[in-house]
């Protein structure tokens, strides 16, 4: 029997989970020596490593001495939360990485919370000690103090704590002496971690991952609960409701360095892909083929947010994307929902509009942008949280928000925040950094980040979590100022554009395609204004002196997919295709406009 561990690496946003398993695959040498393997190796997909973030858990093992440890790199932000809920399940220990600077922060607090209620053995890593600044000690303390408040248990408090910086590829017992490798965390994980438990009886094994192959189809992946699969098996598949369907195996792989390694039979404890099993969803059973018995289906967080996904019926659809109907878009969406967890789709009165449920705006914008790369084209609205009734009173959803800013400019962060509804519960100086941490409602949340980032020229770093649901908080203010919207078809010209900007800040530049009701930038009042954009000027044969100046413009404003969500109002869509990003009115005409009005106050 092979010595086996099963870790899960969680941490918050940048605190250097990816980073981390590269070092470890680098000091096991699953490369070549002269191998160019680039940095963030497991950020495969390109919207990660535009951004920056990790957004699927990936899955990679290694040998340390005779040991094999399956390693799963789990995503940091807390709109990707169900992708940390689902692999939690495979591992048997967790290693929590935490910044020596800026210690626990609000998602390192969701992911332990999960990670301590499965009963799982932590090893912590205070990850970043050669930054100026750092407090190794301290942040054992606060890690101390959120595994106490979480209530661990006393196992699960006597934790090992190691200290290093990934990024330099050591890791060390006492931060004061560097070490120069990996040797310490390896030791700690194969000594502390449990191996796998190993119970006889039939196979059992729950699908927490799919991945998929145009060769052989999707592909299961998870952990075998106890018993052993082999190749060519017939097995039951037991569904969530707990119907069972009969089905056989062809093909069993384990994981090895980044790739995949074909086997015969895989025992209770390691991590496999199944191939040739139909019709899966994650969370099903593969089990026993005449007495089949279900493990506990996974349960996820609900979401906390919806957004109209609609075709897009602009006067320029079709013109850049591939896929443009409602049956192409619905068939999309159904195939996100396979691999989603935390996704649900809800169909509306009108065939081809759907509600889609998400975690937040970035988990919703991702998808957006994913489908955007596909060649698809779609219209959304403005993301809207979702109301409960609890006890026969209104509740919204409440986050907790944790916000570091330069000091001098923290009086202005809870200004914006307590216009939002947002209660200040703690402010404490950490270095030059002020922090501040506040309890808001979500809705407060939908546009915040851009003014709090505008207000603090950059500076500030915010982090929020769900907290729970809270009796509704009342009206929140929107956005203050109106646009500018067009009134005709056709091409801007800088002459229209120079003629205006007294009017406001522009969204488009000069000489591009624009049609009547889209949005061309922010009214410096807080009316809408309809303007012509697209005349050009009147020439004649006279030459008047002082009429040949020069067109000075200021360049437009370009707004990223997520600012757009933040900044639409009600009465608007943001029209998504392959090449741009568009706002524009719900009713393009100034008189649907006008005869609609009541609708959205």
């Amino acid at each position: 029997m092979q010595n086996i561990r099963n870790i899960a690496i969680i941490a918050h946003v940048d605190h250097g989970k990816t980073t981390l398993v590269d070092k470890i695959l680098h000091f096991t040498s699953q490369f070549r020596e002269n191998e160019n393997t680039g940095e963030l190796i497991l950020d495969n997909i390109d919207l990660e490593r535009e951004r920056g973030i990790t957004i699927v858990s990936k899955n990679v093992a290694v040998k340390y001495k005779d040991t094999k440890i399956n390693i799963i790199d789990t995503p940091g932000h807390a709109d990707f939360g169900g992708e940390v809920e689902r692999v939690l399940k495979m591992a048997d220990g967790v290693v929590l990485l935490v910044d020596a600077f800026e210690g626990p922060m609000p998602q390192t607090r969701f992911v332990t919370g999960k990670a301590l209620g499965l009963g799982i053995k932590p090893i912590v890593v205070v990850n970043k000690v050669d930054k100026e600044n750092c407090r190794p000690e301290e942040v054992y303390e606060q890690v101390f103090d959120l595994f106490f408040n979480l209530g661990a248990t006393e196992e699960q408090l006597d934790f090992p704590v190691l200290y290093g910086s990934s990024k330099q590829g050591w890791m060390s017992t006492d931060w004061k002496q560097p070490t120069t490798d990996f040797t310490d965390l390896l030791e700690a994980i194969v000594s502390h971690i449990p191996a796998p438990e190993i119970s006889e009886g039939t196979l059992q094994m729950q699908v927490t991952s799919l991945d998929y192959s145009t060769f052989v189809g999707r592909i299961a992946i998870g952990r075998v609960a106890r018993g052993t699969i082999k190749e060519g098996q017939p097995v039951s598949l037991v569904k969530r409701d707990g119907k069972v369907v009969k089905s056989r195996v062809k093909e069993l792989q384990i994981f090895e360095g980044l790739g995949r390694a074909k086997v015969s039979e895989v025992k209770a404890g390691d991590i496999c892909a199944v191939v040739g099993i139909e019709g899966f969803e994650i969370g099903d059973t593969i089990a026993d083929f005449e007495n089949p018995e279900q493990l506990e289906v996974i349960h996820i967080d609900e979401p906390t947010m919806n957004m109209l996904f609609t075709i897009n019926n602009s006067p320029f659809f079709g013109k850049e994307g591939k896929f443009v109907t409602s049956r192409h878009i619905y068939d999309r969406l159904q195939k996100e929902l396979e691999k989603n967890l935390a996704l649900r789709v809800v169909p509306t009165e009108s065939p081809d509009a759907w509600l889609v449920y998400g975690r937040g705006i970035l988990h919703l914008s991702v998808l957006i942008e994913t489908m955007r790369r596909e060649g698809y084209e779609l219209q959304v609205g403005q993301p809207q949280v979702i109301v409960k009734e609890i006890d026969g009173v209104k509740c919204e959803p409440v986050e907790e928000m944790v916000v570091d800013v330069p000091a001098d400019v923290s009086g202005k962060v809870i200004e914006l925040v307590t216009q939002r509804k947002g209660e200040l519960l703690v402010m404490e100086t950490k270095g030059e950094m002020q922090h501040l941490e506040f309890s808001i409602p979500s809705r407060g949340i939908i546009g915040l980040r851009n003014n709090v980032l505008t207000a603090t020229a950059g500076e500030a770093v915010m982090a929020h979590r769900l907290k729970g649901y809270e009796p509704w908080k009342g009206t929140i203010p929107g956005r203050l100022a109106g646009v500018l919207i067009s009134l005709d078809t056709g091409t801007t010209t800088a002459y229209s554009i120079d003629k205006l900007q007294d009017r406001g800040r522009f969204f488009v530049d000069p000489g591009v395609d624009i049609y009547e009701g889209q949005i061309l930038g922010e009214h410096i009042r807080d009316n809408d204004l309809t303007i012509n954009v697209t005349k050009g000027k009147q020439l004649t044969n006279m030459r008047a002196s002082g009429s040949d100046d020069n067109v000075r413009i200021a360049p437009a404003i370009k707004f990223s997919l997520e600012e757009c969500m933040e900044y639409i109002q009600a009465d608007e869509y943001i029209e998504v295709t392959p090449q741009s990003i568009r706002l524009r009115k719900i009713y393009l005409t100034e008189n649907e406009r006008k005869v609609n009005a009541k609708k959205f106050q």
